[in-house]
């Protein structure tokens, strides 16, 4: 008759620094098997033995993230409160009854923007639809995740 040994599975808590599929999320403090911590996540760098320091540096790290995050939030409403009422004017080349040659895009008003004197993404520009006659034009601009501010773009059309 075989005996067999019924082995004891050793714990050991990680801090994930990346996602890993299955088991959490980057910054995540999870306990995995101590083979699999050694084996393979220690390894591949993916995570850090939670001791004293290592969770120490990692609460700092989220708290200095924090901070950055409230600092450019606070940045992106102080600009939406000088942008809130402005008007950008566009001068665009345009045929009989104001029916512009191509289209204005969000660069084309990124560029009006900029020379008003705020620097904003092209991308971070919502047309509800193409601008493809003159005149008056409401925009959403998309500064942060949380803040939207709507503009006025003005389509002046150019012989």
């Amino acid at each position: 008759m075989r005996a067999f040994s019924i082995a004891r599975v050793i714990k050991m808590k990680v801090i994930l620094l990346s996602d890993v599929e299955g088991l959490g999320k980057a910054d995540d403090i999870v306990n995995v098997s101590d083979g699999y911590a050694r084996n393979f996540l220690l390894k591949r760098k993916v995570a850090l033995e939670a001791t004293a320091s290592n969770l120490n540096s990692i609460r700092l790290k989220k708290g200095s993230l924090a901070e950055k995050a409230r600092k450019e939030k606070e940045d992106a409403q102080e600009v939406a409160a000088k942008l809130s009422g402005r008007k950008a004017v566009l001068e665009m080349k345009s045929g009989e009854g104001g029916r512009l040659y191509g289209a204005a895009t969000s660069a084309d008003i990124a560029g009006a923007l900029a020379k008003l004197g705020y620097i904003v993404d092209k991308k971070n520009i919502q047309l509800k639809s193409p601008i493809k006659t003159a005149g008056e034009y409401e925009v959403t601009v998309k500064l942060h995740t949380d803040v939207t501010v709507n503009i006025t773009v003005e389509v002046k059309p150019v012989g």
